[in-house]
């Protein structure tokens, strides 16, 4: 179900976005209300389900997406037509970031577990970053963040052994939060991440369990021995 939002409600906390990423992001703390009096566009803000698209790779990219709850794959296929997810997207991260040069998008984000998203025009972006100096420098950030978070994936989740990159997958999941609490994704899924089979994942997962490293607290909820698993990442 979409729900549109006026970006006014969204910047004076109507409409349950008092607490949005929208809202509390640095992306739009920088405009004043007057920037906001000067929109008229909604923001649509509504719910995917677990395999749902966001938007496909090379479609045009009109709007700008923020993730407030859950998380999406972003994927790029392969010429033998297997898949590689390239990074996630979670609580507060920007999506479409590539359309405020005019390109279309340059992956499929695709929801990997039930997540809430607000959905705003690039063209009002766009016209706010040229203005607004606070704005363009906070899109720039987001962009190198982008970059770097990709750059990440490629060197830390790409080399090393299946048990070290499972080990530095699990840890990123749980980076930046105050719990060891991790919800997984499927198999291929992970291995897709990886750049390993779907059987060695589902091997080095069931090690792990095992081992205590990952202790199951409800269906495909876990706590994490961080400890160790760094110690196994760091091999």
């Amino acid at each position: 179900m979409v729900k549109s939002v006026t970006l006014r409600d969204a910047w004076s906390g109507e409409a349950d976005c008092l607490n949005c990423s929208v809202r509390t992001s640095v992306l739009f703390s920088g405009l004043t209300e007057q920037d906001f009096r000067q929109i008229h566009d909604p923001i649509d803000q509504f719910l995917l389900k677990p395999g749902t698209p966001l938007y496909r790779a090379g479609d045009q990219g009109d709007f700008m997406f923020t993730v407030r709850s859950g998380a999406l794959k972003l994927v790029q296929y392969l010429p033998d037509g297997s898949q590689r997810i390239v990074r996630i997207a979670r609580a507060t991260d920007v999506l479409g970031l590539e359309a405020l040069v005019d390109a279309g998008y340059q992956h499929e984000a695709i929801a990997l577990q039930t997540t809430e998203v607000c959905r705003f025009p690039t063209r009002v972006v766009r016209d706010l970053g040229r203005d607004n100096p606070v704005l363009h420098q906070e899109l720039m950030t987001r962009w190198q963040r982008a970059l770097s978070e990709a750059d990440a994936w490629l060197t830390e989740l790409s080399t090393g052994s299946a048990r070290q990159r499972v080990a530095r997958l699990l840890l990123r999941l749980v980076r930046d939060r105050e719990s060891c609490e991790c919800q997984l994704f499927g198999r291929e899924d992970m291995g897709a991440m990886l750049g390993i089979t779907t059987e060695t994942t589902s091997r080095t997962i069931a090690e792990f369990k095992r081992q205590s490293l990952l202790v199951e607290t409800t269906p495909n909820l876990f706590l994490l021995d961080i400890p160790n698993l760094r110690r196994i990442a760091e091999e």
